[in-house]
């Protein structure tokens, strides 16, 4: 199973570099003389990362001043909890890794989701879009996996739980311990943490193999994976359901599409500033939202039925 990566934000960078407030005051110094703050942003304004934190920025402050009220810190903290559940011991190396704190990490996390209530206020809802989105459809389900490099090995685990008479999950988990060259899961048995049709931390073939199966079935036949080769077992598979039941988890799926839609991103954004009545003091600098704000990255972006 792949774990789904850290966040990246949307104007493309993952370390906050700081912006300094021009002025003499000195941000290094050394034998050859001090670097001043003012020296330090004419340098770091002249690079396309330090225009990217920027724009990063600015966005943030209208995001925050629009959408604020919709992003609470116990949202930010539980997403920050399921990175941290999901990395385990090597969170810590992961976070210093992409150059990120704890605090840092959690302002992007922030930051996305302010970005993904700017997306549903400007998603719509119709009953067509519902009804398209209800056939992808899936529940989210719990499955284990059992993970080695032939499919001949694969085979064998199948050939193995074909015989067994008795718990068939029990015996999964223990084969799984024994066989599994997946370390991050092995020891609980294959047990891969709870997925639904709009996983993008789940390959694409494992997840179809997956949703073939009802509760308490495994797949037959060795799956092959970007990761070698898997059996499955399904420990929970919940009814679809009726549609009417799942508006909510629907309305969730296309934001989730239109948040990997660059051309609506670049329409949501563009609105935003817009409302934000960003006004840019640096003549060197007067550019840096012409992407967004030009005419024709404009159209007409509505919402229904929220």
């Amino acid at each position: 199973m792949k774990k789904k990566k850290l966040l990246a934000l949307v104007a493309g960078v993952a370390l906050m570099l700081p912006l300094a407030a021009c002025g003499n005051k000195a941000v290094a110094t050394t034998s050859g003389g001090k670097i001043t703050e003012s020296e330090y942003y004419s340098s770091m304004k002249e690079t396309s990362q330090g225009k990217a934190v920027l724009q990063q920025m600015i966005l943030d402050k209208v995001l925050q001043k629009q959408y604020g009220k919709k992003v609470s810190d116990a949202a930010v903290n539980k997403e920050y909890n399921s990175y941290k559940s999901q990395y385990g011991s090597s969170f810590s190396t992961v976070l210093a890794q992409q150059g990120l704190t704890t605090k840092s990490f959690k302002q992007q996390i922030r930051s996305q989701l302010l970005l993904e209530a700017a997306v549903r206020d400007q998603s719509t809802f119709t009953n067509k879009k519902l009804k398209a989105q209800w056939k992808k459809y899936e529940p989210k389900v719990q499955t284990a996996q059992i993970l080695v490099s032939s499919k001949e090995t694969a085979q064998d685990v199948i050939d193995k739980l074909n015989s067994h008479d008795g718990d068939k999950l029990k015996y999964f988990k223990k084969l799984a311990k024994k066989y599994s060259t997946d370390t991050s899961t092995k020891n609980s048995g294959g047990v891969v943490a709870a997925f639904d049709n709009t996983s993008a931390s789940v390959d694409s073939d494992y997840m179809k193999a997956a949703f073939a199966l009802k509760t308490g079935e495994y797949t037959t036949e060795p799956v092959k994976t970007e990761n070698g080769y898997q059996v499955i077992y399904m420990i929970k598979h919940p009814a679809k359901g009726k549609m009417a039941n799942h508006i909510n988890d629907l309305k969730t799926q296309i934001v989730e599409t239109n948040m990997n839609d660059s051309t609506f991103m670049k329409k949501v954004i563009s609105k935003v500033l817009k409302k934000g009545n960003v006004s840019i003091k640096d003549k060197d600098l007067t550019n840096i939202l012409d992407d967004y704000l030009t005419t024709g990255a404009t159209t007409n972006t509505t919402s229904s039925s929220k």
